[in-house]
C-alpha cells in the first residue's frame, strides 16, 4: 500500500506541534508549545447572538450553497477596515474569503508552483507555509530575518542568481520569531523586487495584536502589482471559524478563484454570515484592545521572567504584539535536547527545527504567551531557565 501514495505527499513533513501538543495533553505540562489564541477571550455571547439574529432574518437562506468569492457583506468590511486602518483602497473585488489564511497559502501554491520553482522563505519561517508550499515540491531559497527584518544582502543575491516566482513574508510580528520589518526594511526589500517577476506574499494574522509602536507600511502601498495579502479573522475573534482572506489583482484572482473552487466551491456560508453580523452589531476595535492589553501584560511577564532565570548567553527577542517570541541558545547547544530535559520539568516548548527547511537541529526555540496567565508564565519559564542550566 505504501507505493499507492504520491511522491507529494510522503515528502510533506508532519506538522510538528501537531506532535508537539500530543505530549501536552497531560495538564500537568506548562505549555508555550501552541499558537493558540486564549479562549478566554473567544466573544461567546456576541457569537451565539449573532448566529440567532441570523437565523431569525435569514433562515434557511444561509444553509444553501454561496458563491465562491464569498460574503459581500463581510467583503465589504474587509476593504472598509484597509480603508480606515492602512490607507489601502482594495475593491471588493479583490478580496476572496477563505477557509482560513491557511488555504490562501495552498490556493497560491497551486496557482504559482511547478515543481523545481524557486520560492523565497524567510529563515526562521511560518512551518504553515513550509508545510503548505512543500506540496508543490518547489526548490525553497530561505532569506534570514533579524530584528529589524529581512536580510536584503542575502535577498539580492537570491534574486539575482535564481528567478523566484514567489517571496513569503510575515511582516508584523512574524511567526516564529515575534519581529516586525521596520519600514527602512521594507522599502528596501520593495526595492530590490521591483523589475523582478516575483509576487510576495504578506501574510498578517498578527497586525491588529500590537502592545507598542505604530502601524508599519504594507507592501501593498510599496509593490501595489506585485503583492497578494493575507488576512485572518482567528486571532482576533475565533479560529474554529476557519475564516480568513486573500487579495489579490483580478488576473490573479481569476486563477485563484478557480483553485478554490477545485478545492470546496466556498467557504462555510453560514460561518461567514454569523461573523458578518457579530462584527456589525459589536464594538471590534473594543474587542481587540482588551485582547492586547491581556497578550500585553503576558509577554511582559515572560520577558521578564526570562531575564531573572534564564543564564548568561542565552538571547531572547522582545515583540511589539502578536504571541510569540524566539529564544537563541548558545552555540551548539540543541535546542531537541533541551525539549527532552524540559519535559521532564513539565514544562514544553517548540524547538526551533521545523521552522526551517534545511535543518537537522538547532539552538533556537519558540515560545507562546497568549495561552497562559502570568503567574503559569514565571513558573513555566524558571522550570525551563533550570533544564538550559542543567544542559549547560
Amino acid at each position: 500500500m505504501e507505493n499507492a501514495f504520491s511522491d507529494r505527499i510522503t515528502d510533506v513533513p508532519k506538522s510538528f506541534i501537531r506532535e508537539i501538543l500530543k505530549v501536552t495533553i497531560d495538564h500537568s505540562i506548562i505549555s508555550f508549545a501552541g499558537g493558540l489564541p486564549n479562549r478566554q477571550f473567544f466573544p461567546v455571547k456576541g457569537l451565539q447572538k449573532a448566529a440567532n439574529d441570523v437565523f431569525d432574518e435569514a433562515g434557511s437562506e444561509i444553509l444553501q450553497y454561496a458563491n465562491s468569492e464569498g460574503y459581500l457583506g463581510l467583503r465589504r468590511f474587509i476593504a472598509d477596515r484597509y480603508r480606515q486602518q492602512e490607507g489601502l483602497d482594495i475593491p471588493v473585488e479583490d478580496i476572496l474569503i477563505t477557509t482560513g489564511s491557511q488555504q490562501g497559502l495552498d490556493l497560491l501554491g497551486k496557482t504559482f508552483l511547478n515543481e523545481g520553482d524557486d520560492l523565497i522563505i524567510e529563515e526562521p519561517g511560518y512551518l504553515g507555509a513550509i508545510q503548505a508550499f512543500s506540496l508543490y515540491r518547489p526548490r525553497f531559497h530561505p532569506v534570514p530575518v533579524r530584528e529589524g527584518g529581512m536580510d536584503t544582502a542575502t535577498l539580492a543575491r537570491v534574486l539575482q542568481e535564481r528567478h523566484p516566482k514567489l517571496l513569503y513574508t510575515v511582516t508584523n510580528f512574524q511567526n516564529p520569531s515575534g519581529i516586525s520589518y521596520t519600514d527602512e526594511n521594507r522599502r528596501s526589500v520593495a526595492h530590490l523586487i521591483q523589475g523582478h517577476s516575483c509576487l510576495v506574499i504578506q501574510d498578517d494574522p498578527y497586525g491588529d495584536l500590537r502592545f507598542s509602536g505604530s502601524r508599519r507600511i504594507s507592501f501593498k502601498k510599496l509593490l501595489p502589482d506585485n503583492t497578494v495579502l493575507l488576512g485572518s479573522f482567528s486571532k482576533t475573534v475565533a479560529p474554529a471559524l476557519r475564516l480568513g482572506w486573500l487579495v489579490a489583482q483580478p488576473h490573479i484572482m481569476e486563477k485563484v478563484i478557480v483553485a478554490k473552487q477545485a478545492a470546496d466551491l466556498h467557504t462555510d456560508y453560514f460561518a461567514q454570515r454569523v461573523l458578518h453580523r457579530f462584527l456589525r452589531d459589536n464594538d471590534i476595535d473594543a474587542h481587540i484592545a482588551t485582547i492586547v492589553r491581556q497578550y500585553g501584560k503576558q509577554k511582559e511577564a515572560m520577558v521578564g521572567a526570562i531575564r531573572e532565570f534564564f543564564p548568561t548567553g542565552v538571547h531572547s527577542t522582545n515583540p511589539d504584539g502578536g504571541m510569540f517570541l524566539w529564544v537563541t541558545l548558545p552555540e551548539g547547544m540543541s535546542s531537541l535536547r533541551l525539549f527532552e530535559a524540559a519535559i521532564a520539568q513539565k514544562v514544553a516548548f517548540v524547538p526551533g527545527t521545523p521552522f526551517y527547511v534545511d535543518r537537522k537541529d538547532t539552538n533556537t526555540l519558540r515560545l507562546n504567551f497568549s495561552c497562559s496567565d502570568e503567574p503559569t508564565i514565571v513558573e513555566g519559564i524558571r522550570r525551563l531557565g533550570d533544564s538550559i542550566k542543567k544542559l549547560l
